[in-house]
């Protein structure tokens, strides 16, 4: 017989401070009550137990969550969706516990059950992003590649296995290819009768390191050799005299030399070609194939090759290598090393040295935002590419600042242009909406279910999209707020009421740039308190950025990425970027959503039976 392990005292001071509680919550309901009076009408409910949650949340409840588990009652732990509900209802048992009468003075107010909480999430979802995929609870979104302008047998298969909204990222490509590809997508759903939404994300303010000047132009090619250094597969190499070779990755092939067509039309297999390479040494190829681009020609030393080159053959004339693209050029860094971001958005260059190394001036690289530099401060961290350069502001001048290297992913940092760059304590004036977002907004609005705010950070951002919309006035797209940036994450519960003005929401967990602002230690403690306070609001939820990206991108998934993704059904939808082998990671997406969602729902475990190999005794 269950023996209750609390005195009557006890259970009263539980009953007291859940009294206390609910009390801090509808008096910030009703402080904040002008603040939701001019919300769409389907956002009432769900504003008001946004505000319920985060008074909720102001206080650690780890201690009055222990007593009441010991009860065999709600922890709160998966009040989210219904917080007043919950508090009511742990309040009315203890209540009948204590045998302690209880009157819930404001008890003619009809709380936000779990059912009708539910149905709201439904609701808000269904109206984001469409009905609810067959089979599958979460949606499925995929950013599309270039290619899917004028792939249409790549859209249609993508729709067929699942797919349920498609991404246009709005920083590639240009409105001709964004229609042709909204055009396969529309010849695709005509065909299968399936639904799929198009969302199309905004630019947004695009901090990025400044141009360098080109690397050397020279190709590289050597043969791939065993341990004892004997080759085993010779580097391929295409002689062609057509601009553009797009067999490079599909065949193999190692390098492409532009040439002469009147010699190359002389060649046949068997030939070989004899010259003197970048460094002064004597090698040869043999042509082993001829394609409709040119010949093939097999080589079993390491090569450099650079323009102007001669190419001789026998007793046929010569020819000389034609234009080679420069190399990516990119600037040294190490651990202790200076380098200055400047206003100058010309060729940045690397440090330079002197006959007896001695430091003569720093490398420098220009930043695409220059004003922003107005706004850091001397001690505040700077990162580049995705963290893996980092450094302290040092100093600060007229022409940029100077930044001391703490931090590179290897013994050598390579910062290359048009890389991102993070400050994640500087407190940047910047709109998400940026002058250049203007014009692209037009299209969108015409041709988008859904628009992407990037680096949304405060509630004036929400409020100037929605402006602009309405100044287009030619359709009315659903928002999608991008979580990417350290102050995006602490105005959110903010901007999600400025959001709830319109007929639809939603938010997107932008993992990439969030974990680089937040700390990659923190970002699991971030990501989720993203889902809880979007369970609150009832607004659905993007799991985004580099779920299974090793399978798009390479065709085999890590074992971390596998349970990254099956986390992804905490969320409304999941992201999936764009890669080679896209159709595979749709397809495990898929499979791992189906099977995640028989066991576990948002937080709650699913107690399904275990089919395990076990035989129970028969009595």
């Amino acid at each position: 017989m269950f023996k209750l392990n609390k005195s009557k005292d006890e259970l009263v001071n539980l009953i007291k401070q859940l009294s206390d509680l609910r009390g801090e919550m509808l008096c910030l309901a009703e402080k904040l009550n002008g603040n939701i009076n001019d919300l769409d009408p389907s956002y009432g409910e769900s504003a008001k137990n946004l505000i319920h949650y985060l008074a909720l949340r102001r206080h650690d409840l780890r201690a009055l969550q222990s007593e009441l588990s010991e009860l065999g009652l709600s922890s709160l732990g998966r009040s989210e969706s219904h917080v007043l509900a919950t508090i009511d209802a742990v309040l009315l048992t203890l209540s009948s516990l204590a045998e302690h009468p209880l009157r819930l003075t404001d008890d003619n107010i009809e709380n936000l059950d779990f059912n009708t909480a539910k149905h709201l999430m439904k609701q808000h979802t269904k109206t984001l992003l469409g009905p609810r995929p067959e089979g599958r609870n979460e949606y499925i979104m995929i950013t599309m590649p270039s290619i899917a302008a004028d792939d249409n047998e790549l859209v249609l298969n993508l729709l067929k296995k699942g797919m349920n909204c498609m991404r246009i990222n709005c920083a590639h490509d240009d409105p001709e290819k964004w229609s042709r590809m909204i055009e396969n997508l529309s010849r695709a759903r005509k065909e299968t009768g399936l639904d799929c939404r198009i969302s199309m994300d905004l630019p947004g303010p695009k901090l990025r390191t400044g141009p360098l000047s080109p690397g050397p132009a020279v190709i590289k090619f050597r043969p791939r050799r065993n341990a004892y250094g004997h080759v085993v597969k010779p580097s391929r190499v295409l002689l062609t005299n057509k601009d553009e070779c797009g067999l490079l990755h599909k065949a193999s092939i190692d390098a492409v030399l532009p040439v002469r067509e009147e010699w190359l039309n002389r060649l046949e297999l068997g030939d070989k070609i004899k010259f003197v390479d970048a460094r002064g040494a004597k090698r040869i190829m043999t042509i082993t194939e001829q394609t409709d681009e040119g010949f093939l020609a097999e080589a079993h030393k390491t090569v450099y090759i650079t323009p102007g080159t001669k190419l001789c053959c026998h007793q046929k004339d010569e020819t000389v290598v034609g234009n080679i693209p420069p190399q990516e050029n990119f600037i040294p860094l190490h651990t202790g090393d200076v380098v200055e971001l400047t206003r100058d958005l010309r060729s940045g260059y690397r440090a330079e040295y002197d006959d007896r190394e001695n430091l003569v001036s720093h490398a420098a690289i220009g930043c695409t935002i220059p004003e922003i530099l107005d706004n850091v401060k001397i001690g505040e961290p700077i990162l580049f590419d995705d963290g893996k350069i980092s450094g302290i502001v040092e100093g600060k001048g007229t022409h940029g600042l100077k930044i001391r290297i703490t931090h590179t992913s290897s013994q050598e940092g390579k910062l290359k242009s048009d890389k991102g760059i993070n400050l994640p304590l500087t407190k940047l004036r910047l709109p998400a909406l940026t002058s250049n977002d203007i014009p692209l907004l037009e299209f969108i609005v015409q041709n988008a279910d859904i628009v992407g705010l990037s680096f949304a950070n405060n509630p004036e951002d929400i409020r100037s999209l929605i402006s602009h919309i309405k100044r287009i006035g030619k359709g009315q797209p659903s928002i999608l707020l991008k979580i990417e940036t350290k102050r995006g994450f602490e105005n959110l519960p903010a901007m999600i009421l400025e959001a709830m003005k319109t007929t639809s929401c939603g938010v997107m967990i932008a993992r990439g740039d969030l974990a680089v602002e937040s700390g990659y230690e923190r970002l699991a403690e971030v990501q989720e308190e993203i889902l809880w306070l979007c369970e609150a609001s009832h607004i659905p939820v993007v799991w985004a950025t580099q779920v299974l990206e090793s399978l798009a991108k390479q065709g085999a998934p890590t074992r971390a990425e596998i349970t990254d993704a099956a986390m992804g059904h905490r969320a409304e939808c999941v992201m999936l970027n764009k890669g080679p082998h896209i159709l595979d990671a749709l397809n495990a997406l898929d499979n791992i959503l189906k099977r995640m969602e028989k066991h576990q729902f948002k937080k709650t475990s699913m107690l399904r039976e275990l089919r395990l190999a076990y035989n129970f005794p028969n009595n």
